[in-house]
């Protein structure tokens, strides 16, 4: 029976009620059974062998409803006595991520084969349960007449591989070398997975080099695995000496190859493998073409990624996770929510990487109706709580904060069982940017008291709370102990978070003091953090100076210029203001227009000024006017002094 120290509650109640109700099957009469099915007596033959071919077909076409069907006629008519039906049953259930049931048909066998042992060990591992595969490894080694074989370890090695349980692995290699099975060419393809995946080169070098046979499988091995830790040049060093030796690459080959171009974000040679890959006539491929989709992404070719996925016939849930991921790095919020819209219309379901991908877009887009029913989708889909992700939580967290729900992004805080670092900074930050401050150093207290270590990123969130609540003296307080209590050494972001503070409460001069004398030389970010405080407070001579240190470090920044310049229009010196103009327009410097979002149940909606692409503009802007219109009836007269028109 299944012990509750290998798997959750919930799967050991599926699996428990599947067992129950195998007893159950046997006893269902032929009238129950749909008279019009594929497998009814008229088109059945009642064959063992059809039997575990047509699972197989439900395997691969994941039809979970006929391969219970066929399951039921088989307890019908007595097949469940051959071994290799139990082992077809439980790799159509895996297959169709029914792990429950896989194990229920497992556990349901009263002296499993080795064949049984290899497939459930597979599903758990199939299914991302790795470390209880181990577990059920060892329990095979304890059972008498149970001798692993060249099936068995490749499965037992990546659960290994997955859950980082390098001794494991090493003991597991010690009982292929025992068995014979180590010039296996599987056995030594997960071996050397494992070995890189630690960083250990030189015994998975070692390894592939003593093989009296190299095939393609195991050449991928070595090109994927030092690409997956960074080795890239060792991966095109492979790579070549395959080549070399006329072995011709396969598509795990050309993924390979393409994930170490995406990380160099060489977009040159992975056009050259793309018309290799046309050569070799697997463009098609879903797995080729979701790495073409991730290499041109990486590499900022947005359009290729984009043509590529389009032409994809079958899409699966990587080829959109991958897609989103490309919109959503390179900044197309608004593109990344309705792919994800269209993803949730087809038969794929989103899972947390997709999720935690269209999450961000929303906190962009302040899209909190978007955010809502993407969490929603995870609670009533069971992900919020079969997943038990901190990552995912946190995203939720964020995603609450940036919308300005602030009461959900705690409710969602409360709830979680398990906090990183990160959870904890998301609050602290949020307290701040709601200028509650002192909620911001409350919780600052409360993740100290729970022994859990500061980061940089902590910090950084307290110290721009205490700027925007104008908690100077406590904000002084944590700059002066990051490094001595907290082994934390500011960074150039503490010191303009800092700058800001000081600035935002009007001690100019001592903000101006701590930017020039501070251990770090000051970059853009913190002068510029000055010059807006002198804004705020009109201090020209102090903003004069700011500016000549950011028209010297940045000067194509157009944040510069407006700041200035919105300085000068505030007092009137619109001569000043025309000097700032024409140095705009002599160093080529341009404002990004403002660009705004809405949200309506139509979708969200973005509006940059003075655009007229949306389709109802004209019905917008007459609104416009005549809200103005309105305004101006109860004597509103807007402020334009120290805006420039061809600026905004």
């Amino acid at each position: 029976m299944i012990t509750g120290s290998l798997f959750p509650a919930n799967l050991i109640k599926k699996t428990l009620h599947f067992v129950a109700n195998l007893s159950t099957l046997v006893e269902i009469s032929h009238s129950q059974i749909p008279p019009k099915s594929s497998f009814s007596p008229s088109s059945f033959n009642f064959d063992l062998g059809s039997c575990i071919a047509s699972l197989q077909a439900c395997a691969l076409q994941k039809n979970l409803s006929k391969g219970k069907e066929i399951h039921s006629w088989m307890i019908l008519h007595g097949f469940l006595c051959s071994p290799t039906s139990i082992t077809s049953l439980i790799n159509m259930y895996s297959k169709c991520h029914r792990l429950g049931d896989a194990l229920a048909v497992f556990h349901w066998t009263h002296d499993p084969n080795l064949f049984s042992w290899n497939a459930i060990i597979s599903a758990l591992v199939a299914n991302g349960f790795s470390k209880d595969a181990i577990g059920f490894y060892k329990k095979m080694r304890r059972e008498e007449n149970i001798v692993p074989d060249r099936f068995t370890f490749p499965c037992v090695i990546k659960a290994c591989a997955e859950v980082a349980e390098l001794r494991e692995g090493e003991k597991t290699h010690a009982g292929a070398v025992k068995l014979g099975y180590e010039m296996d060419v599987f056995v030594a393809s997960a071996l050397i997975n494992l070995y890189l995946k630690f960083n250990m080169t030189e015994e998975a070098r070692h390894l592939f080099d003593k093989l009296p046979e190299r095939d393609v499988v195991l050449w991928n091995a070595m090109i994927n695995g030092y690409a997956q830790i960074g080795e890239l040049d060792n991966a095109l060093e492979v790579f070549g000496r395959m080549v070399e030796e006329g072995i011709a690459p396969s598509k795990f080959t050309v993924t390979g190859l393409l994930s170490v171009y995406a990380t160099m974000g060489d977009l040159s040679n992975g056009r050259k493998i793309h018309g290799f890959v046309e050569k070799m006539g697997c463009e098609l491929d879903v797995v080729v073409s979701n790495s073409l989709i991730d290499m041109y992404g990486k590499c900022k070719s947005i359009e290729d990624a984009r043509e590529i996925f389009e032409r994809i016939p079958d899409w699966d849930i990587f080829s959109w996770n991958s897609i989103l991921s490309v919109y959503q790095q390179s900044g197309d919020h608004n593109e990344t929510l309705r792919l994800f819209d269209r993803m949730c219309r087809t038969r794929i379901r989103p899972d947390s990487i997709t999720v935690t991908t269209a999450l961000p877009a929303c906190s962009h887009l302040a899209a909190l109706m978007h955010g809502r029913e993407i969490h929603g989708y995870m609670t009533v889909s069971g992900m919020a709580i079969d997943e038990k992700d901190v990552y995912v939580d946190n995203a939720i967290m964020d995603m609450y904060v940036k919308c300005g729900s602030l009461s959900d992004a705690c409710t969602t805080f409360d709830r979680m069982k398990e906090r990183d670092s990160a959870s904890w900074n998301i609050m602290i930050m949020g307290y701040g940017m709601h200028g509650r401050g002192k909620e911001a150093l409350a919780m600052f207290s409360r993740m100290c008291e729970a022994q859990v270590k500061p980061d940089e990123v902590t910090f950084v969130g307290v110290l721009s709370a205490c700027s925007h609540a104008g908690l100077v003296g406590q904000g002084r307080e944590i700059l002066a102990s990051m490094e001595q209590d907290h082994g934390v050494i500011p960074t150039l972001e503490h010191y303009s978070c800092a700058v800001d503070m000081l600035g935002r409460a009007g001690q100019l001069r001592e903000a101006y003091e701590l930017a020039i004398s501070m251990p770090i030389e000051p970059n853009p970010v913190v002068w510029r953090a000055f010059l807006a405080a002198c804004r705020i407070h009109g201090n020209a001579a102090l903003a004069e100076v700011a500016a000549c240190q950011l028209f010297e470090l940045d000067p194509g920044h157009c944040g510069s210029y407006v700041l200035l310049s919105n300085v000068y229009g505030a007092k009137g010196w619109y001569r000043d203001v025309s000097d700032i103009r024409k140095a705009m327009v002599q160093r080529n410097v341009r404002k990004m227009p403002g660009c705004s979002w809405i949200e309506l149940n139509t979708g969200v909606h973005a509006f940059v000024n003075g655009d007229w692409t949306h389709p109802d503009s004209e019905g917008i802007y007459a609104e416009l006017q005549a809200l103005i219109g309105q305004l101006r009836e109860y004597g509103y007269v807007p402020d334009a002094r120290h805006i420039l028109p061809d600026m905004i």
